[in-house]
């Protein structure tokens, strides 16, 4: 039985979602427990990732919060609850740079099971 936060990385990683980080958002924000923060390099693989951890957090029975910014394909929040994930166009990513807007949340390590 995988957590919800490895379903969410694992949906991101199978959709080649590039330079995956994973903070540790517990003490430091109330949003989530745990935020995803990836890009991809065009608006139609944002879309595939986006929807991919949609999909499989929704197969293995989690309740898909909301999702915004979709339609744009730039920057679309995925809210599962205690996961947030966050997929950037690459251009996108930079700008907001969200790993040093929350800094002081520590990064998780994921292994890949395979």
């Amino acid at each position: 039985m995988s957590t919800l936060l490895e379903i969410a990385y694992k949906a991101v990683d199978d959709k080649k979602g590039e330079d995956i980080v994973v903070l540790n958002m517990e003490g430091v924000s109330l949003i989530a427990d745990q935020f995803i923060i990836c890009h991809a390099n065009s608006d139609r693989q944002v879309q595939a990732i986006a929807r991919e951890v949609s999909d499989k957090a929704a197969e293995a029975g989690h309740h898909v919060k909301r999702i915004e910014g979709f339609d744009l394909g730039k920057w679309i929040l995925v809210d599962l609850g205690d996961v947030v994930v966050h997929v950037f166009h690459r251009d996108e990513r930079g700008y907001y740079n969200l790993e040093k807007l929350w800094g002081d949340a520590p990064m998780l390590n994921m292994v890949d099971g395979q």
